[in-house]
């Protein structure tokens, strides 16, 4: 996948380069590019934004100079790619619209600045994406979210192939709680399952974490997933086992 970013700070991708996702672009996994569009101003003094026509708070960043520089990375890469504007009026970005951007051969973000945009940059547009309902004094670490999250799914980038398949939020699960070496530490114990050999069992009680968890913290995921007969089994014995604790806990303060 290529991807390309248009930013007023491209120093701020620095961090991009580093662990895994710098070891996916050293091996070519992942080909990353970082346009400065104020490269691209046609005045003297090199300014990206401007006042508002009509009035009103902050500045706009100007057509002109990404519209330029949009047109020096596509002659560069061959196409412009999906176009991706980080606006907070854009679709709430999640785990399911990651693995669809990660389908992309070419992905360019739009990193804007200051009050926003003029609306005439949104033609080069084929998506606009929110991190959430916030708003950040830049595009820059939105995409640079958005870019770390899409690219676990391309592959060869993480290290085992299978990890981003059991990650939180596929499915609508939250992952199950996991444990390593030592079996015992401070007279805290793995579940006797996990070191069973059992792989029926071990799914089985990660499948039942998972919807423990999520029922916990998460209950509106559940609301999005068809649960199998099988899942809605396990979830009614979580809330059992949820009653019962309560139960003692409750006569054992009384």
């Amino acid at each position: 996948m290529r991807i390309d970013v248009l930013s007023l700070f491209p120093d701020m991708f620095t961090p991009l380069k580093q662990s895994i996702l710098g070891k996916a672009i050293d091996k070519g996994a992942l080909d990353f590019h970082v346009t400065d569009f104020r490269d691209y101003t046609e005045n003297k003094h090199n300014n990206v934004d401007d006042y508002p026509f009509g009035g009103g708070a902050g500045m706009l960043l100007m057509a002109q100079p990404i519209f330029d520089a949009m047109a020096a990375v596509e002659k560069k890469a061959g196409d412009k790619g999906h176009v991706v504007l980080l606006d907070p009026a854009g679709r709430k970005f999640d785990h399911h619209v990651a693995e669809e951007l990660a389908q992309k051969e070419h992905l360019t973000f739009i990193a804007g600045h200051y009050e926003g945009y003029d609306e005439r940059i949104r033609e080069l547009v084929d998506d606009e994406i929110s991190l959430g309902d916030y708003v950040l004094t830049g595009g820059e670490l939105g995409a640079m979210v958005i870019i770390d999250a899409t690219a676990r799914f391309l592959p060869d980038v993480l290290g085992n192939n299978v990890s981003a398949d059991e990650d939180s939020f596929q499915d609508d699960l939250l992952e199950f709680p996991q444990y390593t070496r030592p079996a015992e530490f401070r007279g805290r114990k793995v579940p006797d399952v996990l070191m069973s050999g059992n792989h029926a069992k071990i799914a089985e009680w990660r499948l039942k974490e998972s919807l423990r968890r999520t029922w916990q913290r998460r209950p509106d995921l559940l609301e999005k997933r068809q649960l199998t007969n099988k899942e809605r089994d396990l979830l009614d014995d979580v809330k059992r086992d949820t009653v019962t604790y309560l139960s003692e806990v409750v006569v054992k303060h009384e």
